[in-house]
């Protein structure tokens, strides 16, 4: 994990100066139109102390559920450097108003500025070259574990749909987690499965594969192990992504990432209408 860069390009207490590379003009990202479920609220960060909520819940589900190493400059918050040129959606309990789930969203331009996306340290993304201009990374998707039921989620991809649609951008792309702790023991056993079940039923066309930087050994692993993908990927799966390739092992979360994709134009029609209105 790497610390923060504040190289002068912008600052994340500064919304108007972040937000002039979107299409819809400045101050737009800010603005969620559809409502949430009751109970929740729905929000793109605005200042600084916002985004600090985000990571301080990041760092309570990935640091201290999760046990992932986390090298950040702020102590009990996740923090990296991409944080800084990416957008922060939040999910907020409206009686407490505490952040209850979190997506950051790094788009095209911001990409360019910091001169990578994440999955890029993770993956060589040659082949998805053609589609960098109208591609969003997702990425440090997570939900308190007393709120995690399908309002929260549903509600996180709603507001990303409006973001996607408003912004005049098509393609989602990121890392999809699989822990490598399994029934108290360190694996990568189920990792391998889901990958073998998913390379059969979910690969993208070849012209998007991607290669791991830092294989997960699958061919050495049982990929026999009876198992489900995590809620988080099968509900991916619905929405009609894909898998880009093996998974990758990232060592300081602890996990088998899967690359994967999303194209609106790839949306499950009972899903469109959700979050598209067509």
């Amino acid at each position: 994990m790497q610390e923060p860069s504040l190289n002068g390009l912008l600052s994340i207490a500064d919304p108007a100066r972040r937000s002039s590379d979107l299409s819809s003009g400045p101050g737009a990202a800010w603005v969620v139109t559809k409502p949430a479920p009751a109970g929740i609220q729905v929000q793109w960060a605005r200042h600084l102390d916002e985004v600090r909520q985000a990571q301080k819940l990041r760092f309570e589900v990935f640091g201290l559920e999760m046990g992932a190493r986390l090298n950040t400059p702020v102590p009990g918050h996740d923090v990296d450097l991409f944080d800084d040129f990416c957008e922060h959606l939040l999910v907020r309990d409206e009686g407490s108003q505490a952040v209850i789930g979190t997506y950051r969203v790094l788009t095209p331009a911001q990409a360019k500025r910091v001169g990578s996306t994440y999955s890029d340290t993770e993956f060589d993304l040659t082949r998805l070259r053609s589609l960098r201009s109208r591609m969003v990374e997702l990425g440090r998707s997570c939900v308190h574990p007393e709120h995690r039921h399908g309002g929260v989620i549903m509600a996180l991809w709603g507001a990303l749909a409006d973001f996607m649609v408003r912004n005049q951008l098509d393609t989602m792309i990121g890392c999809a987690s699989i822990p490598m702790l399994h029934n108290g023991v360190v694996s990568g056993d189920v990792a391998a499965s889901i990958w073998h079940q998913l390379r059969q039923t979910h690969l993208a066309p070849i012209e998007y594969h991607v290669r791991p930087r830092l294989p997960l050994p699958v061919e050495q692993l049982d990929s026999s192990v009876v198992t489900e993908p995590p809620a988080l990927i099968k509900g991916y799966l619905r929405l009609g992504a894909r898998v880009l390739g093996a998974p990758a092992w990232d060592p300081d979360f602890n996990t088998a990432d899967l690359p994967m994709l999303m194209r609106l134009g790839d949306l499950h029609p009972r899903y469109r209408k959700h979050f598209l209105g067509a």
